[in-house]
């Protein structure tokens, strides 16, 4: 086995800071207006790689000038690219709002994320077969994701995010399902389970309708766990957030690179909750990732 794989989507993030998030038909001044790496995909191979995990990144960019700026964290990182398509296109771009109390939205355009094909992904045969650990994300197609999923023979984590409609295959097979409350309860939906509001409830629901373990990550209160007979809390550090732009993707690939090094579920969510609570102290998503022995906050 080697490491993490990640299967996913690359991006350049376009930062914009507001006093507050723009009403319809509204016009506002804005700072920032800078130009940096992103993706989910690769906000996760970014992470997963700072937290000491062999990473390999398989995902797409377009031949745009763009491209360059969204690899640019990533091979700092050491994250294997040699598999990342290059096609002919646009790269993807995520423009990203944060207001003055740290809260963030996100519009995405795919670019060449959206050309992840599943014959593309069985290319890849041979680096998925052969991780540790495979992550997915919801930022390229349902079909692509499937493809996958049915080439893992290690250990499979699901963050469904952004929520896409998936083949139940595809939750059932998570080993972490890694979502929000939101992401959660629409998993949970996908499944025919009830609607539920109760992060405590929506996990419950998860693993009844068969979902192996299941991360709910539940902001500054840190994640709920669940494996085995109940669920755990996990808390998160108290810090002081700036900006919380790639702290659920900074999660997600911390959590996964200590799942590939032997950890149980229980203290990979606790090593990913310092993980990602360090980087909402930092604008930025892959630019807040702390490096390797940086100290952590601590619970």
């Amino acid at each position: 086995m080697s490491g993490v794989v990640v299967v996913g989507s690359l991006n350049v993030d376009l930062h914009l800071l507001l006093r507050r998030h723009i009403l319809p038909g509204e016009t506002l001044l804005a700072g920032g207006g800078t130009f940096s790496p992103g993706g989910k995909g690769a906000n996760q191979a970014c992470a997963a790689a700072l937290a000491g995990a062999p990473t390999t990144m398989l995902g797409a960019l377009g031949d745009d000038a763009a491209s360059a700026v969204a690899t640019s964290r990533l091979k700092d990182a050491g994250v294997d690219l040699t598999h990342v398509a290059r096609l002919p296109g646009p790269s993807g771009l995520a423009v990203v709002s944060v207001d003055a109390q740290a809260e963030n939205t996100v519009v995405v355009v795919p670019g060449a994320n959206a050309l992840v094909t599943p014959s593309m992904v069985e290319g890849w045969r041979d680096q998925i077969e052969a991780a540790d650990v495979v992550v997915l994300q919801g930022e390229i197609s349902a079909e692509s994701n499937l493809a996958a999923v049915r080439l893992v023979k290690g250990r499979l984590v699901v963050n469904l995010a952004p929520v896409i409609e998936v083949d139940r295959e595809v939750l059932l097979a998570a080993n972490p399902l890694v979502v929000n409350e939101h992401e959660g309860a629409a998993a949970l939906a996908q499944l025919g389970g009830p609607e539920l509001t109760d992060p405590g409830e929506i996990v419950a629901g998860l693993r009844a309708a068969g979902v192996s373990t299941v991360v709910m990550t539940v902001g500054s209160a840190g994640s709920i766990v669940a494996e085995g007979g109940g669920l755990a809390a996990v808390p998160s550090p108290s810090v002081n957030a700036v900006d919380t732009v790639g702290a659920g993707d900074a999660f997600c690939g911390a959590l996964s690179a200590r799942l590939a090094a032997g950890d149980g579920l229980l203290d990979a969510a606790a090593y990913a909750s310092r993980f990602a609570a360090y980087t909402v102290q930092f604008e930025g998503a892959q630019s807040s990732y702390p490096a390797p022995g940086a100290e952590l906050p601590a619970v």
